[in-house]
């Protein structure tokens, strides 16, 4: 009878470990959910201020403006259209000024109605 009472025990024992591990890892879960899109959106204002991002944004953009300049009429659209996008959620007052002039005109360019095309 001791035996029985002793395995009863350790089983109930266990079961609790087990129970409070479930409930801490389940609790581990709902403040992950809660704290990590947060703090992902502080890391990714971090990121945003760094030196390298906006460099490498500023120099990505004046490739793509050089490839825009030489590109011949047809190309000209799909390009303006991915520079747009590229330049969409960037803050436009860290960009040198004539970048800045001539992401302004392709918005320009885009918004106003388009002529017929031969």
């Amino acid at each position: 009878m001791n035996v029985l009472k002793f395995v009863g025990v350790f089983i109930l024992v266990l079961a609790l470990m087990l129970g409070l591990g479930w409930v801490f890892q389940g609790n581990d879960f709902f403040m992950y959910k809660y704290f990590a899109p947060k703090q992902e959106a502080v890391r990714r204002q971090v990121f945003e201020q760094t030196k390298s991002y906006n460099q490498g944004m500023i120099q990505e953009l004046q490739n793509m403006q050089f490839e825009y300049v030489k590109a011949d009429e047809a190309h000209k659209d799909a390009l303006a259209s991915i520079i747009l996008h590229r330049a969409a959620d960037y803050d436009e007052n860290k960009l040198p000024s004539d970048l800045r002039a001539f992401i302004s005109q392709l918005r320009r360019d885009q918004n106003s109605p388009s002529t017929e095309k031969k």
